[in-house]
């Protein structure tokens, strides 16, 4: 599987963008899929997961009422809607792909495969 990051760039705070991340060489869409993100100095921190049928979604708590996290079954892709966005998440995006987790989860070490990154910057 590999993933492809996109959508990513440079915003005034309070903007919006959509992350999206393209999976080919095999579906998706039996695997849990989450979003995670890395400031510079910082750990990655897991931001979204979502079901492999989509049914549920968790964010952490600094994105939530901000982002949505979503998925296209079909397309093979899954989405980061972000909006009122802050200077506070400003990193690079991560979208990653657990074969076996089918819910999703919120640690690293549960996903198999792993985008490239697209870079987010917000100023302020």
């Amino acid at each position: 599987v590999q993933l492809q990051a996109s959508g990513g760039g440079l915003v005034q705070a309070g903007g919006s963008l959509r992350l999206s991340c393209a999976a080919s060489g095999r579906t998706v869409s039996a695997y849990g899929m989450g979003w995670f993100r890395q400031a510079p100095g910082k750990e990655r921190e897991f931001v979204a997961a979502i079901t492999w049928n989509g049914m549920s979604k968790y964010h952490v708590d600094s994105v939530k009422g901000r982002f949505t996290i979503a998925r296209d079954n079909v397309k093979n892709i899954v989405y980061l809607h972000m909006n009122s966005l802050k200077h506070e998440d400003t990193a690079v995006y991560y979208c990653a792909a657990a074969q076996t987790r089918y819910s999703g989860s919120e640690h690293p070490n549960d996903y198999d495969y792993w985008g490239q990154g697209t870079q987010v910057t917000v100023s302020s």
